[in-house]
């Protein structure tokens, strides 16, 4: 089975998301987090079920979409490495756009 491997940014990504959206709602913040985790969590099954990510050359970065985030990772042998989760209204972040 492949390894999900969340990155220090990835992980701040979702911290920030749930911080953002727990200020309305920690409810609907749980929720939001949860089904962000649950998309990842297919990866270990599909890990190539993604798009590969348009804005970027790189044919080793691939997205799944679970609107309206972006959840953009690399498959690595038997690792999943997730790099980050954003809007998809928002620009890609410079972290992988460089």
């Amino acid at each position: 089975m492949i390894k999900l491997r969340w990155t220090t940014q990835a992980v701040d990504d979702l911290e920030a998301i749930r911080s953002f959206i727990g200020n309305d709602s920690v409810a609907y913040a749980d929720l939001v987090v949860a089904r962000l985790l649950e998309a990842v969590k297919r990866l270990e099954h599909f890990p190539r079920s993604g798009r590969t990510v348009p804005e970027l050359s790189d044919p080793q970065l691939r997205e799944i979409i679970e609107s309206p985030y972006r959840i953009v990772y690399r498959v690595r042998n038997e690792t999943v490495e997730i790099l980050t989760v954003f809007r998809a209204s928002r620009l890609m972040p410079s972290v992988l756009g460089d």
